[in-house]
């Protein structure tokens, strides 16, 4: 229980608020079916009474944020796979699907599509819950407000990680009231962006800055003005990111921490570097909650206490970091290595390398936390604030800012050392473009950001090219099948698919 105590009772609002993934709903189900209560389960005219209700809805949408659509093969297939840090992992027959996004020749009806766009609208169909409803509850207003501050980052954060996959989206801001809204066509993706800073700039100025123990892991005015600064790289609106970065590091509150690979340690969760993290700790006391299976998918696999061995670095990514960098053994598990946790990996196996960022030390293997099930997913850490000030400095022209923030992260990495990671000294515009994004590929290495950072970058054909990756397609993945045929044909699906 220590790093989500406020998680407790999501199990009775939990099984009311996820519904359905409220994009579209089968023109088979019918108002009887939605009217129909969970059995053991409190009714919507009875939930949305008071204050605790409203604990109980905010405390339910966290915790949908560490299930399998959010955290496992879903992301895994959509966020990671298609980069060239990663490739399948795990025995050569098993979830061969995964292959086709490495290929880049991917279906539509592919259940991982699904799955990851089911996850996000169910995390959409939560926070327009909280956001429907707690408003008319009879409560302290003050955390009324934040309650609603909270919900907004969640439903910006889902369809950030939409709009980037699929491009143009629906976009559901309310529940719906009748059966003739049950149905959205895709909205543009400019439209989506900007209802995602809306939700961000609201949420940041009703967010406080820090919380009590008791409340750790929610969500903080620095996580707020973070993503939108993430969210306005992708629009490339680099004075915006450079305000809102600034304004981040402005608080004071966040700063790196010292050794970067036990910064992913379950031990050091929610340190000063964390600004926001899915909280997956296993919570046993609770009837119908669980873990999350973000570390057991990804873990070394034929090892007692390991996983199922996805999702594994490539040979590429352990060429691309700098001789001597640290973080190429705080970023991949090799086969014959001993970790700095003590435990032995068997120098024979399925792969030869795998996440050490999603490595939880096999003593933590128990019953308690089984699999792994205890660590956090990093979403987003102070140092990828200053790697965003730094590359959007130098966008606008500010190199000795640009300078200053990227070697606050190569330095953390190069701790003590005087002859490794020197500092970078151009100012040429496009070197200096070129050494931030360096940064950024063995900094977030493994964090599902390098897939979309190279398309961002207008580098795909470059990069990805040599596995089959093709402009005016593959900038997007395609919409699953499954919603377009739900939708009566009023979805369309993505060029070239």
């Amino acid at each position: 229980m220590k790093n989500i105590k406020f998680n407790q009772n999501i199990s009775r609002a939990g099984l009311y608020l996820g519904l359905a993934s409220l994009l579209v709903v089968p023109s088979a189900c019918n108002e009887s079916f939605l009217d129909t209560d969970p059995q053991g389960k409190e009714a919507g005219s009875v939930f949305w009474q008071n204050g605790e209700d409203a604990t109980k809805a905010v405390n339910a949408m966290y915790s949908n944020l560490r299930g399998w659509n959010n955290t496992a093969f879903g992301p895994i297939a959509v966020e990671s796979i298609g980069s060239d840090e990663t490739e399948k992992g795990s025995s050569a027959s098993d979830a061969t699907f995964f292959n086709d996004y490495d290929t880049f020749t991917v279906g539509s009806g592919d259940g991982q599509l699904g799955g990851f766009w089911e996850g996000q609208y169910q995390n959409i169909n939560y926070a327009n819950q909280v956001l429907g409803n707690i408003p008319a509850i009879s409560m302290d207003e003050t955390l009324k407000a934040r309650y609603i501050a909270e919900a907004k980052f969640i439903r910006a954060y889902s369809y950030f990680r939409l709009v980037r996959a699929f491009g143009d989206i629906p976009l559901r801001l309310a529940l719906p009231v009748d059966a003739s809204e049950y149905n959205l066509p895709r909205t543009a993706k400019a439209e989506v962006y900007a209802a995602i800073e809306k939700d961000l700039t609201d949420a940041a100025a009703a967010l406080p800055q820090t919380y009590g123990s008791a409340d750790l892991g929610r969500v903080t005015k620095g996580a707020a003005l973070s993503l939108h600064a993430k969210v306005s790289m992708y629009q490339q609106k680099w004075q915006q990111v450079f305000d809102l970065t600034n304004q981040v590091i402005a608080l004071g509150q966040y700063s790196l921490f010292n050794n970067f690979e036990q910064l992913f340690r379950v031990k050091n969760e929610n340190v000063s570097e964390s600004i926001f993290e899915i909280q997956n700790e296993l919570i046993t006391s609770i009837s119908g909650a669980s873990g999350s299976q973000y570390s057991e998918v990804q873990g070394v696999r034929g090892s007692t206490g390991g996983g199922w061995g996805f999702n594994v670095p490539t040979q590429v990514l352990a060429n691309a970091f700098e001789t001597g960098d640290p973080r190429r053994d705080g970023t991949i598990i090799f086969r014959g290595e001993t970790t700095p946790d003590g435990d032995a990996i068997p120098t024979v196996g399925d792969n030869p390398m795998y996440n050490q960022k999603s490595y939880v030390p096999f003593k933590l293997f128990n019953t308690a936390f089984s699999s792994g099930a205890q660590q956090n997913v990093r979403v987003l850490r102070f140092a990828e604030v200053l790697l965003m000030n730094a590359e959007a400095a130098n966008e606008i022209g500010n190199s000795t800012q640009a300078l200053a923030s990227l070697e606050k992260v190569r330095a953390r990495a190069r701790g003590t050392s005087t002859t490794i990671l020197p500092k970078v000294t151009t100012t040429d515009k496009t070197a200096l473009r070129n050494a931030v994004w360096h940064e950024r590929r063995v900094e977030l290495a493994m964090e599902f950001d390098r897939y979309f950072d190279v398309i961002r970058q207008g580098r795909g054909t470059e990069v990805f090219g040599p596995k089959g990756w093709k402009a005016g397609k593959n900038e997007v993945w395609p919409i699953p099948q499954n919603e377009i045929d739900l939708s009566g044909g009023l979805l369309t699906q993505n060029p070239g698919y």
